[in-house]
Formats: C-alpha cells, structure tokens, sequence
C-alpha cells in the first residue's frame, strides 16, 4: 500500500496525553514526533487502524509470510537468545511449583509459530495472535492454536495466562496503552510479561538518526527504555529485567569491530533492541 494511500489524523502522546510536539526524525516520506512533556516518539498523523490491519491481511502480509520463512531459524535464535537474557524460563515445568500443570503461554504477534512450537515441547500450553497470513500458516503447518485478530478484539478472559510474549510488535499499533491493558487483563496474578521492541535512546538510533533501520514507515512508536518502562508501570506492571543487544548493524563495519560494539553495548545497556521482563502487580 503506498505511503500517499494511508488515511491518517493527528493523534495525541500515547503516553501522556499531551498534544504539543516537536519534530524528531525526517523519513523519506514520513516524520516521528517527540512529546515535548513525556519525551514519546511517535509517527504523527497516525495512519488510520483499519488500513494498517487490512496491510499485514493482504499481499503485503504474504510478501511478509515468504520472508519470514526464509528467516526462521535466524528469527527463532534471536528470540530463544532475548529470552533467555530476561530470564524466561523455558521448561514449564521449572516456572512453578511442579504440582501446576498446564501452564499457558500466549504469543502476540507469532509470525509463523516457530516459538510456540519449540515452547510446546517444553511443556507449555501454547496460544498464539497472528492477524497477517503467518497466522494460517502457524495453523495449517503447525497444529497451533492461533487466534486471526488484533488483542483486544480476540475475546480471551481475565487472568488466562501465566506468560504472555510480544517481540518487535507494540511499535505497530496506534494503541500501545490499550494493549498494554489488555495484556495486563489477561494474565494471571503475578504473571510475567516479556517485551521486546527497538530501543530509541540506543547507540544505533543515536548514531543513524532519520537514518535509523527501525525509524521505518511501518512503525508507529519508537520507544526508549524510560518511556516503555513508564507505560508499562502506568497500566499496572513492574519492570524486573532490561536487556539490550545489538552495537552496530550487519555490514556497516567490519566483523571485528561490530563484534566489539555489540559487546560493549551489552555491557553498557544501550543496544539497538530491549527486552523487558515485567510482573503484573
């Protein structure tokens, strides 16, 4: 869908309600604000919901599926390796006292199901959100039970979930706060939450700018650790754990330096992507 086809309207921070902006990146044909209150980036106009869901529905959303499967492993390995960092405990039967059985797990945004797949055979009961045509494929080819619509409309009820995942996907939606909300509804008492999502107040962001890899047409919020953390307290969790990873991008230095970088960023938290472990209080 071209970018001059999107419907937009100008919307107000996601995070604190304020209307008043100053620019804060120049894309192509596009630009993200900066809440001059709170500090949340945010592309403003936002495009309309509707177009952004019929985007991933359509040819776009199979272009994405063909991509996703040429990258699965790689995909997969960085999630294992994210989770891991935050101290997700993969073997269900580890999480809690060995007398609970069926512990639920729910995927937002689950591409293609790889995750739940792997996460099934650790012992967890595994639901899966997925509105572009990965989600059918996650069905067809995987057996899982994946759900083909946004959060808030899927139904579930208070407290199902002891774990929900959500990578790379909040940036997407118009609506953070409400979906962290809904998040927040349907995980069970003391639930952990596992958040990952580009990190402005990185080294890369800093370093690129408008020219940042994730300062793209499809993102809606660029947050930083501080802005993700607020939201996250203010719809009613506690932050645990942060990580970081990522010092320079494939092929922009040679092998031996981005090797150091990504150590360093490591090191110092300022990576190009976090994840964040949060407990539902």
């Amino acid at each position: 869908m071209p970018v001059s086809a999107v419907k937009s309207e100008i919307a107000p921070c996601a995070l604190c309600k304020n209307n008043e902006f100053k620019t804060a990146l120049i894309c192509e044909d596009f630009y993200f604000v900066r809440c001059i209150k709170c500090g949340l980036v945010q592309r403003n106009p936002q495009p309309d919901k509707n177009e952004i869901i019929a985007r991933y529905s359509t040819q776009f959303g199979k272009d994405y599926l063909s991509y996703e499967l040429a990258n699965e492993n790689a995909f997969l390995n960085l999630q294992l390796l994210a989770l891991k960092d935050a101290k997700f405990e993969f073997d269900a039967k580890q999480y809690k006292k060995p007398t609970v059985k069926n512990l639920s797990v729910l995927d937002i945004g689950c591409a293609t199901g790889a995750l739940l797949e792997y996460l099934r055979t650790q012992g967890w009961h595994v639901t899966g959100v997925e509105i572009s045509p990965s989600g059918e494929y996650a069905r067809n080819e995987r057996g899982l039970d994946v759900r083909s619509s946004v959060l808030e409309e899927t139904g579930f009820s208070d407290n199902s979930f002891d774990c929900v995942l959500a990578s790379h996907l909040i940036e997407h939606l118009n609506d953070p706060r409400l979906f962290l909300t809904e998040v927040h509804r349907i995980l069970k008492k003391d639930g952990q939450f596992f958040i990952t999502t580009p990190d402005i107040s990185g080294f890369q962001a800093r370093l690129y700018g408008s020219k940042w890899r994730s300062a793209i047409f499809d993102h809606l919020y660029l947050f930083s650790t501080r802005t993700l953390i607020k939201m996250l307290k203010d719809t009613g969790f506690k932050v645990t754990r942060r990580r970081t990873w990522g010092g320079l991008a494939a092929g922009m230095a040679p092998k031996w330096l981005k090797k150091i970088m990504d150590r360093a960023v490591k090191i110092f938290g300022c990576g190009d992507v976090m994840i964040l472990k949060a407990q539902k209080i």
